[in-house]
């Protein structure tokens, strides 16, 4: 029996287009910067988890070296 594990992953939603010219695009809706597209679903899968993937990289060398704070939205 095989037992998988959510532990260290993270859900993103992608908006995918059918684009006219064939195939797809997509854009990560939680991270509005990382687009990409794809001949086929799958492909276009596999290039938004790298879209991702750069873009949180990103975010993360820009935030050791930057000042930052918090706030709440109230609901």
């Amino acid at each position: 029996m095989k037992i998988s594990s959510n532990v260290g992953k993270v859900r993103y939603t992608v908006l995918v287009c059918n684009e006219r010219e064939g195939g797809y695009s997509g854009q990560c809706l939680e991270l509005p910067g990382a687009i990409s597209e794809g001949e086929t679903i799958k492909e276009l899968k596999e290039n938004m988890v790298d879209a991702i993937q750069l873009v949180l990289e990103s975010i993360e060398s820009r935030a050791s070296k930057a000042k930052r704070f918090t706030i709440d939205i109230p609901a």
